[in-house]
């Protein structure tokens, strides 16, 4: 009997589905990336989605977000995209937290439930921790890099950590992450170089990026906010739903 995962089926059979079905995937940071991973793993029949983010929709969130319509303005992305999951599929089960993820509000989280963990969050300090708790409990993780102030949805690759280049929060995840033993980490990563934003900001230009470059002033980073379009945060997020599938259906092969 056809159903809404048909098309799926046909490229994976039915114990592909049944693998689908079973697996529970958190995705952490519900935004530009992580919003289409969602979507992209709603819509290819996994079975539990655990979503967490502490932000609501906002209006300019409405040029790149699978969430973000007039209508869901001021609504927290976690119930948006509950809400369109289970429109899919009635038969999903979704977690939402309402908690922006921090190493002081980790312990929140059991890793060990998750088949797979998805990193789509933007805080260095949040995506080294989900790596550690993610390394502790034995868990697949995938990680987005940088896909703010990019034009070039090709420019996409799906690497480890340790053979990234250009992108500058993929160098400071590198060293990061070596200095706490971590050998090897999935990342989505464009090898665009940054695009700097025009803006009225106070830092100019000039300092932009020289920051973007030596990635040792990140307070000139944090005064900024990234432009972003409809088309790049998209790419990477299906990339890593992409990914996801794959490895879950290999896993249990």
């Amino acid at each position: 009997m056809l159903n809404q995962f048909s098309r799926t089926e046909l490229l994976v059979g039915a114990e592909g589905m049944q693998k689908l079905c079973n697996a529970r995937i958190a995705v952490f940071g519900i935004g530009g990336v992580g919003g289409y991973t969602v979507e992209a793993l709603a819509r290819s029949g996994i079975g539990t989605l655990d979503l967490i983010d502490d932000d609501k929709v906002c209006l300019t969130n409405l040029n790149r977000q699978i969430i973000a319509v007039h209508s869901t303005i001021g609504k927290y992305k976690v119930d948006v995209a509950r809400d369109r999951i289970l429109d899919i599929n009635p038969d999903a089960k979704v977690n939402c937290y309402k908690v922006f993820y921090t190493p002081e509000t980790a312990d929140q989280f059991d890793f060990s439930q998750y088949d797979y963990v998805v990193d789509a969050i933007d805080t260095v300090s949040g995506k080294i921790q989900l790596v550690l708790q993610a390394e502790a409990a034995k868990v697949p993780i995938i990680s987005s890099m940088g896909a703010g102030n990019k034009m070039d949805a090709t420019a996409f690759k799906i690497a480890d950590i340790y053979k990234t280049s250009v992108c500058p929060l993929a160098k400071v995840m590198r060293h990061e992450l070596k200095n706490r033993g971590i050998k090897a980490l999935k990342v989505v990563y464009s090898e665009e170089t940054p695009i700097i934003p025009f803006n009225d900001a106070k830092v100019s230009r000039e300092d932009t990026a020289r920051s973007l470059e030596e990635n040792t002033d990140t307070s000139v980073r944090k005064k900024r906010i990234p432009g972003s379009n409809a088309f790049v945060p998209s790419v990477a997020g299906l990339i890593i739903a992409s990914e996801v599938i794959k490895d879950i259906l290999d896993e249990f092969k």
